[in-house]
Parts: C-alpha cells; structure tokens; sequence
C-alpha cells in the first residue's frame, strides 16, 4: 500500500476519533443546549450521527492536511 494511502487512512481514523470526542463532550456539556434538542426530539439519534460525520470529515481532513505537510518537511 503506498504511504499516501496510509497516511489517509490513519488521519481518517484518528480525525473521526477526535470528532466523536468534540461530540460527546458538546453532548456532555450540552453546549447552546443541543442536548435537550437530541434527546427531546424523535430524529435525535440521526442529528447526532450527521453532527459526528461531519465534524469527522473536518477532523479528518485537518489531520491529513498536518500529516502531509509534516511529510513535505521531513523531506527536505
């Protein structure tokens, strides 16, 4: 597998880590009371999903974009 891919796949993993951290911490600290809006509300387990995989696309995304510049610079 070429170390791109790799690299891809690893910041995929620990960016939707991270983004089902920051939403369960929001949750936990019911942040702007998003928490009485899941837990009243009858799609709150698909609002939590949608809120976590995106969040996991911006986590991701950050993380591979630190990851390859750090490559970019070991290289020199």
């Amino acid at each position: 597998m070429p170390r791109v891919v790799r690299v891809y796949i690893t910041s995929a993993i620990i960016g939707f880590g991270v983004a089902g951290a920051f939403v369960g911490m929001v949750i936990a600290f019911n942040v702007v009371n998003l928490r009485h809006l899941i837990f009243t509300s009858d799609i709150g387990i698909m609002a939590t999903l949608a809120f976590w995989i995106l969040n996991g696309i911006m986590f991701s995304g950050v993380q591979f974009a630190f990851k390859m510049n750090q490559l970019a610079d070991s290289s020199e």
